[in-house]
């Protein structure tokens, strides 16, 4: 692991500099006075904690124990976190890796990734990016679905008179418990059953009404079909690995929250504490700590059953994720037509490669000629079929356009690309009527081997940002970033847009194309056939 020496004093700065202050003042002045807990709530305080309450308490824990999990996985697939764009390597702030920089041009961003134990991460292990997508987004819809519930609940009652501030004196009794906790001296403890002390509620307001918005509006910054259609949305954080990044942060925040909380949970009186959020009573009976135990135990099977299924049913979280979280998602992001641009001068200074290299013999031999014989077979389901040589793709008129790439993994750049718009294509080939997809064959292999391909709707092959790419950067695309032809697809994320492009065929489904998920990452590593986010 590795810190950016800057960002790790700013980040640690503020907390010191409260610790020392503390510290200061104890030894000063003495322990601050605060609030004594033994007088009554005022009138009209909420006592206990209604059913609705503690039960979205229990669901809130268990998708974010997903959610972390998952994130961490989908985290090291690029395990660099940076404040710029253009995840130039040695730029980054956060480096989980111990690879410094690319050590050599056919070193891609998939070699990067890095392996994390299932007892860390879900699923686990390394290049499963795919799955680890499927449990993190339907993870989040429920997350979401039960803040939402809890909020619309908590202010339609009285219980927001426990949640939120209603007078700035909170922030002076909040730093004299802050002083006692930093010094080592407990304060003494209002009964949270009737209220919490002042420290207490600005932690618990400010993770409900700051952080978990927080992690919601970071989230999409990270979607290509929002930001680049949405210029103002990314750069609300800055830009796209400034949200990536504040994204990880808020998951840190996360987790130690639930470590404090419940360490102090149990500090201050662990069985009645766990009656008051379990059972909703005000005793001290050991009930509700064994039933506390219980579902927390419940938890973990659930987080271990995420695991086998992830493994054993692959398919199945696959197609469930299809289910509920592809509807949701296109309703959300893909209506979004991409129109986002950038200057030549936002042109990244690297680009990070993926994918292998054709090893097949037509490949090389084009390769070796400069691919003047290359030609584009464009057929399938289409009333004018033909092929198209580099010389008659650029005699169509060449259109290029400065776009942000969103890799899957995490990374981005920004490059120039020059080529033939798909939709001029589409108009040239006609299309029948019953045709819906278009389906991007490779020359080169998949990581599993056979013949890598993927595929777009018929809408989105249509966007005007969708290009059949031979330049980059206004020079003839290279071999290694895709030569002679590569798809570029703006509302999508990278692995949607093939390299090495052999041939086009517009068909009726992808059902019955290889193992019909809709493409090689999609059949073989679970990806989802929607890449918006």
């Amino acid at each position: 692991m590795r810190f950016q020496l800057k960002t790790l004093l700013i980040f640690l700065s503020p907390l010191v500099l409260a610790v020392l202050a503390a510290y200061f003042q104890w030894a000063v002045f003495g322990l601050p006075a605060i609030p004594p807990g033994a007088q009554p709530p005022p009138f009209g305080t909420p006592q206990g904690f209604p059913g609705w309450l503690r039960l979205a308490h229990y669901v809130n824990f268990l998708f974010l124990t997903l959610l972390i999990r998952s994130g961490l996985q989908v985290l090291m697939d690029h395990p660099r976190l940076y404040w710029n764009v253009h995840c130039t390597p040695t730029t980054e702030w956060l480096r989980l890796t111990p690879v410094k920089a690319p050590p050599g041009p056919m070193w891609t961003a998939k070699d990067d990734a890095r392996y994390l134990s299932p007892w860390i991460g879900l699923p686990g292990r390394r290049h499963t990016v795919g799955m680890a997508r499927h449990w993190h987004f339907l993870s989040a819809l429920c997350w979401v679905v039960n803040g939402v519930v809890f909020v619309v609940l908590l202010l339609s009652s009285d219980q927001w008179k426990r949640l939120v501030p209603t007078s700035w004196r909170i922030v002076p009794d909040a730093w004299a418990i802050f002083v006692h906790y930093a010094t080592f001296h407990m304060p003494q403890e209002p009964n949270g059953f009737y209220r919490y002390n002042a420290l207490q509620q600005l932690t618990y307001f400010s993770t409900v009404f700051v952080l978990a918005p927080l992690a919601i509006l970071t989230g999409p910054s990270m979607s290509p079909a929002l930001t680049n259609r949405f210029e103002a949305y990314p750069k609300l954080p800055g830009n796209r690995q400034i949200g990536r990044s504040l994204h990880f942060l808020t998951m840190c925040a996360f987790v130690i929250f639930i470590i404090l909380h419940v360490s102090l949970v149990a500090i201050t009186g662990f069985a009645r504490n766990m009656n008051h959020i379990v059972l909703g009573t005000d005793d001290t009976r050991r009930i509700g700590l064994y039933l506390g135990l219980l579902a927390m135990g419940v938890v973990f099977g659930i987080n271990a059953l995420a695991y086998w299924a992830a493994w054993k049913r692959p398919r199945a979280v696959q197609h469930a994720a299809k289910a509920v979280v592809t509807p949701a998602m296109n309703l959300l992001l893909n209506r979004a037509s991409p129109r986002a641009e950038y200057r030549p001068q936002d042109i990244s200074p690297y680009f990070w490669a993926n994918g292998k290299l054709p090893t097949c013999q037509e490949w090389k031999n084009l390769a070796a000629h400069g691919f003047k014989d290359y030609r584009l077979k464009v057929h399938g389901l289409v009333e004018n079929p033909m092929e198209l040589s580099l010389d008659g793709l650029r005699a169509r008129g060449k259109k290029t356009q400065t776009t942000l790439h969103h890799c899957i993994q995490g990374w981005s750049g920004i490059a120039e690309w020059g080529g033939m718009a798909l939709a001029e294509l589409i108009q040239l080939v006609r299309p029948k009527p019953e045709a819906r997809a278009v389906v991007f064959y490779s020359f080169g292999d998949g990581a599993e081997g056979g013949r890598f391909y993927d595929s777009l709707s018929i809408e989105n092959a249509a966007h005007p940002l969708t290009l059949l790419a031979y330049e980059m950067n206004f020079k003839p695309l290279t071999e290694l970033h895709g030569a002679p032809l590569r798809l570029r697809v703006e509302n999508q994320l990278g692995f949607k847009m093939v390299k090495w492009i052999q041939a086009i065929e517009f068909v009726e489904s992808m059902s019955r194309i290889q193992k019909g998920e809709g493409g090689y990452n999609e059949d073989h590593e679970y990806f989802g056939e929607l890449a918006n986010i």
